[in-house]
């Protein structure tokens, strides 16, 4: 695809981003000694699974989420044992699980859903949503609230970060195919409505002087870089190569100019940086 092809998707806000780490209570304190104001989210019932969150202003949250015991048939705990701590899959915000779904399964895409999930908070309060499952790794789930949102995603000071921090700006995802892959955002979000703000739209961009491909996806404040190789050599290509499709990197808008690198080891291999 050449450089300035329109590929346009309309736009579903930016949930959340999950990162798999081995043990919740030292990602807890590597966190906030980033600066970040961490929050325990809780138990999944029926899953070995306890989580944190990190609230950002623009309504978005890491879940930083760790296993009680293994799962061998999680899909996220096998990523966790395979390739280690670190960024492993993310979710937009439908306005309805089900009608999203049906919408997208009738232009071709066959998402997996709705499915009853929920959480048990540190407090007793137990929260509802609905999830949908994509068919392939280079794609996001869905993640709809049936109890409030406000009860899973705190409002008001929960958001508020020492270092600055306001919301994930851009989050990178590694795929092999980028025209197949626009394919698929295109029958999982739809086209926007005729006269859409154009930032709703999403565009094949071939970098200069690099080996990479990208095309700009927005999803509600942030924005999905989705990057393919492409030649075999260079970074992008190696990383498909070991660990596959899917998130791999994030920027985040803060209050503060300069351009930070945030130490990976604090992180818990998560690539993040302002």
């Amino acid at each position: 695809m050449s450089a300035g092809t329109p590929a346009q998707v309309l736009s579903l806000p930016l949930d959340h981003v999950v990162i798999a780490v081995n043990d919740l209570d030292k990602t807890i304190a590597d966190y906030q000694a980033l600066g970040f104001n961490v929050l325990r989210g809780g138990d999944h019932p029926g899953r070995p699974t306890h989580n944190a969150l990190v609230v950002f202003a623009d309504g978005s949250y890491f879940e930083l989420i760790a296993w009680r015991e293994p799962a061998p048939a999680d899909r996220w705990w096998q990523l966790l044992q395979q390739h280690g701590e670190g960024i492993i899959d993310f979710a937009l915000l439908p306005p309805g699980t089900a009608t999203t779904v049906a919408a997208a399964q009738a232009r071709g895409l066959a998402l997996s859903g709705p499915h009853d999930g929920g959480r048990v908070r540190p407090d007793g309060e137990q929260l509802r949503w609905q999830t949908a499952r994509p068919p392939s790794p280079d794609l996001p789930f869905l993640c709809g609230d049936l109890t409030p949102r406000a009860l899973r995603v705190p409002e008001g000071d929960a958001r508020v970060h020492p270092n600055g921090a306001l919301g994930v700006a851009s989050l990178s995802i590694a795929v092999h195919d980028l025209p197949a892959s626009l394919a698929r955002y295109r029958a999982l979000l739809g086209e926007p409505p005729q006269g859409a703000p154009a930032s709703h739209a999403s565009a094949a961009v071939d970098l200069p002087h690099s080996d990479v491909q990208v095309a700009l996806v927005r999803a509600g404040a942030a924005t999905l870089v989705l990057s393919a190789p492409r030649t075999e050599a260079g970074p992008l290509a190696r990383h498909l190569a070991t660990r596959g499709e899917g998130p791999y990197a994030l920027v985040l808008a803060g209050a503060q100019g300069a351009t930070q690198v945030l130490d990976p080891a604090l992180t818990h291999g998560a690539p993040i940086r302002f």
